[in-house]
């Protein structure tokens, strides 16, 4: 659809955690407006488009975004202002040619792909038609995705000592979206009951999951298993299967991980997850592996990769070109999808195209910094990709995109489940 740009704007607001982001407005010549809430990470890959900070340290400790707020409402606006764009793909390549830069670091990546979603959005509604439909492919049928709930925090989203970053429960062998909403609940409300009961304490993490003083990945798999039973459930693909996303380029240094004390090298952090595999109802791993360990993600895909899926996150960062370098080499069978970490719609959309054509499965992602917007719910439907997380069925940002597929869901006319 044309997109005919008559005014953009941005405002620096506060994300989840109390940290500044940006909140975009484009309005269309007919009048039609459209906001969108830029995220931003915590547990972030190198090779990810760079968002713009502005450094002083008596505004937010240097972590300010007023810079990226200028340049929305000065460049960028000067440029997309009053002119016609046949389509968002050529408005998303106006701007990154606008940046000049490979990781759309002069003008910040958090500023563009503020745009980039507004625009998106503003392009459905002068359309009349919701936002997921408007992002559905060629020839690619709209689902309603699995959720996957962080129910335990560890790594940066914590202050524990848990290595491993984020355990979630994925209902799989629920008939329906609402039913996997709330089989999600309810083990979350179990969870939090046997770990009051153990002793521990339920506070909550940045993506709401609770971040109990436990160092054990395997303990912690052990309770989900308890609380996946004790609320009713059947463990595993059947009824309510785990997740992992270890993030472990966070505790890889000088070649070995370290997990609990222990000093692991990569065939030893193999050797662990294929028992943890075989002990507990795990059917996908994100970020085993260090993003720089190439050649360790090979092999773990050779041990692991016709058992469960293994999800790059750190290693792909939502690049087409760096995914299709991956499939090449054999390392991972899926990508985690963040529109921030590449920083356009349309890079995002050709990322999971990439996927889609590779055999790759993929799975939409929030941040660890959120907002109420809900934009991803409707990328994971409109791509028929089958798999969200965005964190815990808790706390208002996380809830916002959960809620959003239920709305969607209403209308009853999509299927539900993971992409065949």
């Amino acid at each position: 659809m044309e997109l005919h740009v008559s005014d953009l704007s941005a405002v620096e607001v506060l994300d989840s955690r109390g940290r500044p982001t940006l909140a975009v407005t484009l309005v269309l010549e007919d009048g039609t407006r459209a906001r969108a809430g830029v995220p931003s990470g915590a547990s972030t890959g190198s090779r990810e488009a760079v968002e713009l900070r502005d450094g002083d340290p008596d505004r937010f400790g240097g972590s300010g975004v007023l810079t990226a707020v200028a340049n929305v409402n000065g460049e960028i606006a000067e440029t997309v202002r009053s002119r016609r764009f046949k389509d968002l793909t050529d408005l998303d390549e106006t701007l990154i040619a606008l940046d000049g830069t490979p990781d759309k670091g002069r003008l910040g990546a958090n500023a563009i792909v503020g745009v980039s979603m507004a625009a998106a959005r503003a392009g459905a509604a002068a359309a009349g038609e919701p936002l997921w439909r408007a992002l559905a492919p060629d020839g690619v049928a709209p689902r309603l995705p699995v959720p996957h709930f962080n129910v335990v925090n560890g790594g940066v989203h914590a202050r524990n000592d848990l290595d491993f970053q984020e355990f979630m429960i994925a209902p799989l062998g629920a008939p329906t979206l609402a039913e996997a909403v709330r089989a999600g609940a309810e083990v979350y409300a179990e969870l939090r009951r046997l770990l009051a009961a153990a002793g521990h304490e339920t506070g909550l993490g940045d993506e709401g999951g609770f971040a109990p003083e436990i160092d054990r990945p395997e303990e912690v798999l052990a309770v989900l298993v308890a609380a996946i039973e004790g609320a009713g459930y059947t463990p595993g693909r059947e009824g309510v299967a785990i997740a992992l996303d270890p993030a472990s380029s966070e505790f890889w240094e000088d070649g070995r991980y370290r997990v609990a004390g222990e000093s692991l090298s990569t065939d030893d952090m193999i050797d662990r997850y294929e028992q943890m595999v075989a002990d507990f109802p795990i059917w996908s791993l994100e970020d085993g592996l260090a993003e720089r360990d190439t050649d360790g993600w090979v092999r773990l895909t050779g041990r692991l990769g016709d058992r469960i899926q293994l999800v790059g996150d750190d290693n792909l960062v939502t690049n087409p070109a760096i995914i299709a370098q991956a499939v090449a080499d054999g390392a991972g069978n899926a990508a985690l999808i963040k529109v921030n970490q590449v920083g356009t719609v349309t890079e995002t959309l050709e990322a999971m195209a990439v996927c889609r054509r590779a055999g790759w499965a993929q799975m939409v992602s929030h941040r660890s910094g959120e907002s109420v917007d809900s934009f991803i719910a409707d990328l994971a439907v409109g791509t028929g990709c089958g798999q969200l997380k965005s964190g815990a069925p808790a706390r208002g940002e996380r809830v916002a995109k959960y809620n959003r597929l239920l709305e969607i869901g209403a209308g009853g006319d999509l299927s539900f489940g993971l992409a065949g």
